[in-house]
């Protein structure tokens, strides 16, 4: 009798485990994300750069203990992001506002991230201020396979002391990704600026897809403007409603209802939230095209410890310094993911 109750627990264990997998089987869940790391120094000048206040003696006093908290503040933000949608956490993470490969060694390598073996792609942009962008990625989830630093040049041609534009070429769930991680002029800039960045970001997606009309594009990145605006809408023609996307190479923004219908953003000044970090995909990563990897839903990641809970910035995300007080938090940003499905049918 104790045998044959061993075999039906057995049996019924079996039948389970069967049923979850085709369960996982059906609908793979990959998490592509984006962070502003607001300014992630190491405390050590790089030469030909502006990085005086992130020095152990510069205006901030950016010494060892401040970095080793920064790092565990973002690690933890990291590795907390998409896990109570999938345990794998992120597949991919385009960062801005990081010095350089230093810092990104000691990121990846933190006792909070280094259990899931992240890598990352980075290059050195013309930063006057050296903060560059990167793709942080799990090797699992996706297989870097070229990337190259585009070049920010006005319309006469001349390179600007600014940040490019990280193009990086992969696979994602089997499948061409090219993911373009921006971190577009600031808000102290003219607008012009910022809309010259998108037209440069969309002759670089018409390019790619000139050449292989079915990979799947991703554009990621603080872009310093709302979905709304004419650098987002108009010159990088990212559209606001899915009906609006006809073609395969059009663009889709998921972020302009997060922003504008449900008053989301992922940055507040002076009390209005602004949606500045956004991720948006080409047309054939909607469901209506293409039944492989496809767009699922956005997300602001916000959780109550990343926010201040007192004072002049109540609200607010919880940012390194405030008023010249360091404040040992996370980012004048929130993070933002956005959720991609690969149907196995």
């Amino acid at each position: 009798m104790k045998r044959f109750t061993l075999s039906v627990l057995l049996l019924l264990c079996s039948v389970l485990y069967v049923f979850s997998l085709r369960a996982q089987g059906e609908r793979n869940i990959y998490s592509v994300g984006f962070y502003n790391l607001e300014n992630l120094f190491d405390t050590i000048h790089d030469k030909g750069k502006n990085d005086y206040e992130f020095l152990p003696d510069g205006t901030y006093r950016w010494g060892t203990v401040k970095y080793r908290n920064k790092l565990m503040n973002v690690a933890t933000v990291l590795n907390e992001m998409s896990t109570d949608v999938t345990p794998d956490g992120m597949s991919v993470v385009g960062v801005c506002e990081v010095e350089n490969s230093r810092v990104l060694d000691d990121l990846v390598e933190h006792k909070k991230l280094a259990y899931r073996g992240w890598k990352y792609v980075h290059a050195e942009s013309n930063d006057s201020r050296g903060v560059d962008c990167a793709l942080l990625y799990n090797p699992i989830l996706f297989k870097p396979i070229a990337a190259t630093l585009v070049p920010y040049t006005s319309v006469d041609g001349k390179m600007h002391k600014t940040r490019g534009f990280l193009l990086v070429r992969g696979e994602m769930a089997g499948e061409s990704v090219h993911i373009i991680v921006n971190h577009w002029p600031s808000r102290s800039a003219t607008s012009a600026m910022r809309e010259r960045a998108g037209i440069l970001v969309r002759a670089v997606k018409d390019s790619i897809m000139r050449e292989n009309p079915a990979t799947k594009v991703i554009i990621m990145g603080d872009m310093n403007d709302n979905p709304d605006d004419a650098s987002m809408r108009v010159c990088l023609g990212a559209k606001c409603k899915r009906s609006d996307v006809k073609l395969l190479t059009d663009i889709y923004n998921p972020w302009c209802d997060v922003l504008l219908e449900n008053g989301q953003g992922t940055l507040r000044y002076r009390g209005k939230w602004n949606l500045y970090d956004q991720i948006v995909v080409s047309g054939n990563m909607l469901g209506a095209y293409n039944k492989g990897l496809v767009y699922y839903k956005p997300e602001v990641f916000v959780r109550d410890y990343l926010l201040q809970h007192e004072g002049k910035y109540k609200g607010s995300p919880k940012r390194t310094h405030a008023g010249g007080v360091w404040l040992n938090g996370y980012s004048d940003h929130l993070p933002v993911i956005l959720y991609l499905v690969k149907s196995l049918e």
